[in-house]
């Protein structure tokens, strides 16, 4: 079938093609995964990740169908460390909660991966989407697919005989895959909506992409808090124990083995890193609104400096109130609407063509 230039209306700023049902699908998926990472933020807090053993991309969708189903599993979760050592005592109704977070979280992804995958397949047969496009989506199915099962990778590191939770290095795997997934959706989905960009000064963009990176480094730094659970110590700010910087920083070597494994230096870290996000963000945000271009543009800035502030003012908070699993959840979702305010300017500051 032919283009239907009414799936292809001119974009009024630029005269470049826009496919505005291409980008509400592709919006649509990335809210999609905004509550995936919520789901895998409560999850882990929750420690309900290890509660399903088993790797069961299709049969895994059904929930257990009988008590003895319920029972089987059960068993082959007092298996592993953490049930003996964390819960001995859990009754078949606590492991029934634990197990239905986890459950959903794995059943979330299925549907985002058909949310994916059937609309692709409609969309190409009928012609509705332009085939330089194709690979791309086609890439970004494949990688979720990967995240998948990485995250089994994850999962399986937490039944090993000395451990009660998943390998840090491999929960922090998972969430940089999440990232560069996330990432890849939302950019196609703004390329879709606004195939031009508005232009920027070249400081601008070279500010935004340093401030994209310095928010990714502090999502992954945030990574390791939570895979070693340094949040719960040093319950303080913004002194640790009445030290700016923590006295054992670098008692380790090579010192670079702190970065991960000695956890006031992993808090500290995440601490820093968040704080020179706050400062070099709102200092973009104060120098770029001037020289801006575009109401796009200047709207992302405006976006990108109320959200930065709210993430840093929720880090503080899950901090000094030890790490409750809502605030906790919601700090982890707000990093990703960080991650998308720095790709909203981005996509806007692109020079047209």
């Amino acid at each position: 079938m032919p283009f239907d230039t009414q799936d292809f209306p001119i974009d009024a700023q630029r005269g470049a093609e826009a496919q505005p049902a291409i980008a509400a699908w592709l919006f649509t998926v990335c809210a999609m995964l905004l509550v995936m990472i919520g789901l895998g933020g409560a999850t882990r807090l929750t420690g309900s990740g290890l509660s399903i053993m088993e790797w069961a991309p299709i049969s895994g969708a059904l929930p257990p169908w009988s008590t003895a189903e319920w029972e089987r599993l059960f068993a082959l979760y007092k298996q592993i460390p953490q049930a003996t050592l964390l819960h001995p005592d859990m009754d078949l109704t606590g492991f029934q909660q634990i197990f239905w977070l986890e459950w959903s979280h794995r059943l979330w992804g299925r549907l985002i991966g058909l949310a994916v995958l059937g609309p692709l397949v409609w969309l190409a047969v009928t012609g509705r989407i332009r085939r330089a496009l194709i690979p791309r989506l086609v890439g970004i199915f494949i990688l979720g697919g990967l995240q998948g099962a990485v995250g089994w990778f994850m999962v399986a590191s937490g039944f090993a005989a000395d451990s009660t939770a998943v390998a840090p290095v491999r929960l922090v795997m998972h969430l940089v895959l999440a990232l560069i997934l996330y990432a890849a959706v939302l950019w196609t989905a703004l390329s879709a909506w606004r195939p031009e960009g508005q232009g920027a000064l070249g400081w601008i963009r070279a500010a935004l992409a340093g401030a994209t990176g310095l928010v990714a480094l502090t999502i992954i730094a945030g990574g390791f808090v939570a895979g070693t659970h340094a949040g719960f110590l040093d319950n303080s700010f913004p002194l640790m124990e009445g030290h700016l910087i923590p006295p054992d920083w670098a008692h380790l070597t090579p010192w670079w083995a702190n970065l991960t494994q000695t956890l006031p230096a992993v808090q500290f870290d995440h601490r820093l890193l968040a704080t020179l996000t706050l400062l070099a963000v709102l200092a973009l945000v104060g120098l770029g609104w001037r020289d801006a271009r575009g109401p796009r543009l200047r709207g992302g800035l405006v976006a990108l400096g109320l959200v930065v502030m709210l993430q840093y003012g929720l880090g503080v908070a899950t901090l000094l109130w030890v790490v409750p699993v809502g605030l906790a959840t919601l700090h982890q979702v707000t990093a990703a609407l960080l991650l998308s305010a720095c790709l909203l300017c981005l996509h806007a500051a692109r020079r047209p063509k």
